[in-house]
């Protein structure tokens, strides 16, 4: 077949698409998108003790801490590049209540870890989970009425004195997960009038109930709490978009700083939609199902583990998020310092 038979297509040959992905340098030139080490945070699950590194058998890789084997992962984080580092408590059953009081305890284990982190790494960013699951004895994010259904606003009140706690601690970035309605604007106030004018707040805004989260309760004691309950009276449907639109509208106007969309990459439509929509700092978490179906494959050889990691997080800055919550998070800061 000769050139000729172009003819009618006037973009041809003068227009080669792949002469530009001919060679790295070209390809490089024309990326529309880079992931960095900036545009990473890393979950890490901490409980109490010394010395203890417990892994998490339905997340390979990841781990239990307590404070001493954190503060050298802390110090990963800092070396790495990787500026913030979020934490999600595992809570001693003994503590857990029906109303999660221990969340709001100023000498608890989640303001303890907060402020040995500031004292001794001040450059590097601490977000807390605002959120009771970890401290109920029924797993769910909230206070039960008689039925079974969570009560909203008897849950923000606990929320508010947990986020307190938090920023009181010294806290960088408070993030409220939980999904109750109000629950920005009510910790916004608290802030403002506690002083913390300079705590940031990433809302969960569009938090889905979601099949996804299996090994993260796993890691913090939840799941068997939670059983077979559900939480599809306060997380979204995974069958709705413009609701999470209004979602974000509502946190943004209520004072949230940034906005997260969880799951990541099952949700990646909502990513686009809510930058697109609101241009405002989108994040997405990679979740504990997300993570280890990777895992998962990559261990049965089904897939290449490094291509698969980064290529999930290229998925994520090109639907429009600005950063994201993975447990892979160390291993991309050292593969991109590899180069």
């Amino acid at each position: 077949m000769s050139l000729t038979d172009f003819s009618s297509n006037a973009g041809y040959p003068a227009l080669r698409m792949r002469r530009m992905r001919r060679d790295a340098f070209s390809r490089a030139l024309m990326a529309e998108n880079v992931i960095t080490s900036a545009d990473l945070i890393y979950p890490v699950f901490v409980q109490e003790g010394q010395n203890l590194r417990t892994p998490v058998a339905s997340l390979p890789g990841v781990e239990r801490l307590s404070l001493d084997t954190l503060l050298p992962v802390a110090e990963q984080c800092v070396k790495l590049g990787v500026p913030v580092l979020a934490l999600f408590p595992v809570i001693d059953p003994a503590l857990k209540t029906p109303d999660g009081i221990e969340a709001t305890n100023p000498d608890g284990l989640v303001p303890r870890v907060v402020r040995a982190l500031k004292d001794r790494f001040p450059e590097l960013g601490i977000l807390c989970d605002v959120a009771l699951d970890p401290y109920t004895s029924h797993g769910q994010d909230g206070v039960l009425d008689d039925t079974g259904y969570i009560l909203n606003d008897e849950t923000l009140t606990l929320l508010v004195k947990q986020a307190q706690t938090q920023a009181d601690a010294g806290v960088d970035v408070v993030a409220p997960s939980d999904m109750m309605d109000g629950r920005i604007a009510a910790i916004r106030d608290m802030l403002e009038a506690n002083g913390h004018i300079y705590t940031r707040i990433m809302a969960y805004s569009a938090k889905y109930a979601s099949a996804f989260y299996g090994p993260f309760r796993d890691a913090v004691g939840s799941a068997a709490n939670l059983g077979k309950g559900s939480k599809s009276t306060y997380q979204m449907d995974p069958a709705n978009s413009d609701e999470a639109l209004r979602e974000v509208a509502l946190d943004l106007q209520e004072g949230a700083d940034m906005v997260m969309v969880k799951p990541g990459m099952p949700y990646l439509d909502i990513v686009r939609r809510v930058k697109d929509e609101f241009r405002v700092p989108t994040f997405a978490y990679q979740v504990s199902g997300e993570y280890a179906m990777i895992k998962a494959a990559a261990q049965n050889g089904w897939l290449d583990h490094d291509k698969t990691m980064m290529e999930s997080m290229m998925a994520f800055k090109r639907a429009g998020a600005d950063g994201v919550l993975t447990y892979f998070a160390l291993d991309i800061a050292r593969k991109l310092k590899q180069g």
